[in-house]
């Protein structure tokens, strides 16, 4: 059978069985547990220090009743970027370039902030339908934009998780088959293309990073308009 590029997307299985519940799992039995004594080591403290600046930024602009999401919100971005920064290993599987993966993760939570906003203000939370001062005629238009726009916001989260994941380890691929490809008759090409390859994994490192923080961080702002 012939191999696609796109075929390193596709969900491994063993026996019928896939395995992304398998791959979902490995992240969080990575993670250093807290011993049971007051001194820790150096990775529990770099930790610590990590969540605690990362849930202090986040929570900066919400109000108390926000603060309740820290846990969540927390947990949800250290497991985005333990998955992304996995997925860029050989031979492994990166579940978030999945986008009904991505989309399972948006969707509910988003639905959750609008759900509180609608209990808690829903003249608050309906008024972001129609801003202040619209002309009467433009009314029905506007309130038609902006709930297709709310609609479209998980739809957004889980496109552009997948969109940047997916392009990053295409390129890679592109780039490494170039390489190897050269090796054998021009190697001062190839070996320029290798450091290429370098340079673009580890912009890769950084851009799994940055897309979970922009996931958790556009839900934050989400939950903003609604508490």
């Amino acid at each position: 059978m012939t191999l696609t590029m796109f075929d390193q997307f596709m969900s491994p299985m063993l026996y019928g069985i896939p395995l992304i519940a398998l791959a979902l799992t490995l992240p969080w039995l990575l993670f250093p547990t807290a011993p049971n004594r007051w001194l820790t080591n150096r990775l529990l403290t770099l930790q610590n220090w990590f969540l605690g600046r990362f849930t202090q930024q986040l929570l900066l602009p919400l109000n108390v009743g926000g603060h309740k999401w820290a846990t969540l919100f927390a947990s949800l971005m250290i497991f985005l970027i333990t998955l992304n920064l996995l997925g860029l290993l050989p031979y492994t599987f990166t579940p978030t370039t999945q986008l009904s993966l991505n989309l399972g993760l948006a969707v509910p939570l988003w639905a959750a902030t609008v759900i509180l906003g609608m209990r808690n203000q829903p003249t608050h939370a309906l008024g972001h339908l129609l801003p202040e001062g619209t002309p009467t005629p433009l009314i029905p238009v506007l309130i038609i934009i902006e709930t297709i726009s709310l609609f479209i916001r998980p739809m957004a989260l889980g496109v552009r998780l997948t969109a940047n994941l997916t392009a990053g380890h295409l390129l890679i691929l592109l780039i490494a088959k170039g390489a190897f490809v050269l090796i054998s008759t021009m190697p001062a090409i190839a070996i320029l293309t290798s450091i290429v390859l370098l340079l673009l994994t580890l912009l890769e490192v950084t851009v799994a990073m940055i897309q979970a923080y922009v996931f958790v961080l556009l839900l934050s702002l989400y939950l903003q308009e609604n508490v």
